[in-house]
């Protein structure tokens, strides 16, 4: 099997190259993921934790689902394709663009475009990228990250701060 190939970009999140995986991360280039949290009617946010077989963060929790964009893929294109992967589950409609977070040492130098969905489950859970997955409701995600922040990938806590500090509205269902 071949080993995935992901866009490089700059500082801008333009496209300048196309590298390995493992140059990507080994040399820290810039590239680009998503992030989509699910959230049921209950208002509880579904987490994964990652496999042991992840080469980054492996065990860990971690968003509902994430991952690299393939080369010319949109983050649109990405979100979706992720979730159904990862969580056996096709969105019936695209999902919410949250926030936008720049490309930084607690990203992994990727450019992550965060998105949110409302669904009740029951998922699929891919073995090669998920231990296991739970629903938590975000006070209680507050106070984890607060005790335990070892227990998350590395990008989860940045995602968690912006998300509290959007409106209030944004925990509401889809609109």
């Amino acid at each position: 099997m071949t080993e995935e190939l992901f866009d490089v970009v700059n500082d801008r999140d333009e496209v300048v190259g196309r590298e390995r995986r493992c140059e990507v991360h080994r040399h820290g280039l810039k590239h680009r993921a998503v992030h989509v949290l699910i959230f049921n009617c209950r208002g509880e946010l579904f987490l994964q934790k990652r496999s042991m077989k992840k080469d980054n963060f492996p065990g860990v929790w971690d968003s509902s689902a994430s991952g690299h964009l393939a080369p010319g893929e949109s983050y649109d294109e990405a979100v979706m394709r992720e979730t159904e992967e990862e969580l056996g589950v096709k969105l019936a409609e695209m999902p919410r663009r949250l926030f936008k977070i720049a490309a930084c040492p607690e990203t992994g130098e990727e450019f992550v475009w965060v998105y949110r969905a409302d669904a009740e489950g029951p998922f699929t859970l891919h073995p090669d990228e998920i231990e296991t997955g739970g629903w938590f409701l975000p006070a209680r995600i507050t106070a984890w990250l607060a005790e335990r922040p070892q227990d998350f990938a590395g990008s989860v806590p940045l995602i968690w701060r912006h998300f509290l500090a959007l409106p209030a509205g944004t925990f509401a269902a889809h609109d």
